[in-house]
């Protein structure tokens, strides 16, 4: 039997490797991306399906903060964070750890302030609940970006 079908390269294997949860800086940043927003999205039809109405009322104005702002705030944020990340691990790899805490504590955080505006309740636990996956998809594609880092710094 050939081992060509089971061996990987280096290089290979610090672009995308699904296995070890190894990803390039790269294909972490588009893949924290879309790994949070799809299912945000998919958490958007639930809440609207359970009866939401993703509506909040500021000073007697009504606002609606899906689908677009569910897409905005999902996106912006991610792609702030994960490339600012990427960009100074390119000098110091060891700012992925504080940056996965700061990633994970940020959205979590702001459940409050989803918690205090009047949304109805199905809105306020979809939005709350895509906080959490925001939390959880950072984490995962900051430490997929930081362990090929972390391998070829000690090979």
């Amino acid at each position: 039997m050939s081992s060509t079908g089971t061996t990987i390269s280096a290089t290979t294997t610090s672009r995308i490797n699904p296995m070890t949860l190894e990803l390039s800086r790269l294909w972490a940043i588009a893949a924290t991306t879309i790994g949070a927003l799809v299912p945000n999205l998919v958490i958007w039809l639930l809440g609207l399906a359970a009866g939401g109405s993703f509506e909040m009322t500021d000073a007697s104005k009504t606002s609606s903060v899906a689908p677009g702002g569910v897409v905005i705030l999902t996106v912006v944020p991610i792609l702030i964070g994960m490339t600012l990340a990427a960009l100074i691990s390119l000098k110091w790899v060891a700012v992925i750890r504080p940056a996965e805490v700061i990633g994970a504590l940020l959205p979590l955080a702001t459940i409050a302030l989803t918690i205090q505006a009047d949304f109805d309740t199905a809105s306020t636990i979809a939005l709350s609940v895509m906080h959490v996956v925001i939390a959880v998809a950072v984490v995962a594609g900051l430490e997929a970006m930081r362990r090929p880092l972390v391998r070829a710094a000690h090979v």
